[in-house]
C-alpha cells in the first residue's frame, strides 16, 4: 500500500528521481539508512586508500590498536564493522604490508594471535587526524543532540536485525 504523499516529496525519492512515493515510510527509512551509508562508505574509501589501505585493512588496525595485545583471529573478526567473511585473507594482507605480526598460540596451536607492528602505529598515528576530520565533515552540522538522538536510533534499529528471517534464507546458526 501506498503511503499518501503530503505534497512535499521527500529529499530521498528526488535524489533517486523516484516518480511516485515510496510504498512505506519503513521503505523510506532503509534506503535512507543504504544511502546515507553507501556515501559514507566511498568517502572514508577514498581516504584510506590515500594511505593503502582498505576500510577493513583499517578496521583490523584500529581494533588491534584499541585493545593494545594481541588478538586471536576470529576475536578480531567478531569486533568488526562490517563482516569480513576471510578474515585469514585479510591478516595475510596486512602481514605483506608489514602491518601485523603473527603468533602461534603455545597453549593451542589452532590459534594464532595478531599483533600489531611499530609500523602500522606510525600510519594510525598519521591517519588519526584524516580521520578524525571526515568523521566531523560528514556529520559535524548536526548538533550534540541530534548526534546522540541519531546514534540512539540506529542502535534502535539495529535491535532486531538478527531476529529478522529473510523469506527462503536458511535459518542462522549461531
Amino acid at each position: 500500500m501506498a503511503t499518501k504523499n503530503d505534497g512535499n516529496t521527500g529529499r530521498l525519492q528526488a535524489e533517486l528521481k523516484k516518480r511516485r512515493p515510496f510504498e512505506s515510510p519503513h521503505q523510506e527509512a532503509v534506503l535512507n539508512v543504504l544511502r546515507t551509508n553507501d556515501q559514507f562508505q566511498n568517502k572514508f574509501g577514498r581516504l584510506f586508500r590515500h594511505f593503502g589501505l582498505t576500510p577493513s585493512q583499517y578496521n583490523v588496525l584500529r581494533i588491534l590498536r584499541g585493545v593494545g595485545k594481541p588478538m586471536p583471529c576470529l576475536d578480531i573478526a567478531s569486533r568488526m564493522i562490517q563482516v569480513v567473511p576471510a578474515i585469514t585473507g585479510l591478516i595475510d594482507r596486512l602481514e605483506a604490508q608489514e602491518l601485523v605480526a603473527r603468533d602461534r598460540c603455545t597453549e593451542d596451536r589452532r590459534v594464532i594471535f595478531v599483533t600489531l607492528t611499530d609500523k602500522a602505529r606510525k600510519l594510525l598515528d598519521q591517519m588519526d587526524e584524516p580521520v578524525m576530520g571526515l568523521h566531523r565533515g560528514l556529520v559535524g552540522h548536526l548538533t550534540q543532540a541530534e548526534l546522540k538522538e541519531l546514534s540512539r536510533l540506529l542502535e534502535k534499529a539495529r535491535e532486531r536485525v538478527e531476529s529478522v528471517e529473510i523469506p527462503g534464507d536458511s535459518p542462522q546458526t549461531p
